[in-house]
């Protein structure tokens, strides 16, 4: 019961500490590229690809945004990290994808990328092309927040509070963070199936 009782202490502690101002300019960022016809587009490993696929269809559904995650295609994501390895399946997607400035880039990470150790440098690169481009840049990210937080036009980064939960939090607060963003009146376009229902 310790760890139960400490765990859910430090889920109360995190969502008191989120940066609603951070959470603000991802909402804009969001609202300005969807008035300009930009894409949305969700980049993630492992948990955050997760992530990454069930925002996809909320983005699509709730604030009829056009979203895409590469990770949702193992058929290219497989082929083009074999063909040409894991640091450019990214960066070699958007630019198949035709990025433009109007688009955003959303990052669901822990670490939120570091080249230096090498850690989610897919991630990175991706990041660079989309700053030469000029696509803005979004993220909701673990610890210090990596590259993605350095960078980022919004970023928000889940507090650690513990050592050892720094990834079960950051990919838990991952979804409550864009579902915020999403069911925001400002993004909402569309009813959700539950709160319609009378």
């Amino acid at each position: 019961m310790h760890y139960i009782k400490r765990y859910l202490t430090e889920v109360q502690c995190i969502a008191s500490k989120l940066d609603m101002e951070k959470i603000g300019q991802m909402v804009d960022v969001i609202i300005n590229s969807r008035k300009n016809a930009g894409r949305l587009f969700f980049l993630g490993v492992g948990g955050g690809a997760a992530n990454a696929s069930h925002a996809v269809n909320d983005f699509r559904k709730i604030a009829g945004v056009e979203a895409y995650a590469p990770t949702d295609n193992v058929g290219e994501l497989t082929a083009r990290t074999n063909d040409n390895g894991w640091d450019t399946i990214f960066v070699d997607w958007l630019r198949g994808s035709k990025l433009t400035m109007n688009d955003v880039i959303f990052v669901l990470s822990v670490g939120g990328g570091n080249a230096e150790k090498n850690v989610s440098s897919n991630i990175v690169r991706a990041l660079q092309y989309s700053k030469e481009i000029g696509s803005k840049i979004v993220g909701i990210v673990g610890r210090d927040g990596g590259y993605t937080a350095k960078i980022a036009d919004a970023c928000v980064v889940v507090p650690t509070i513990s050592a050892d939960t720094v990834t079960a939090h950051t990919e838990s607060f991952q979804p409550v963070v864009w579902h915020l963003i999403v069911s925001h009146p400002k993004v909402k376009l569309n009813e959700m199936k539950w709160e319609s229902t009378k």
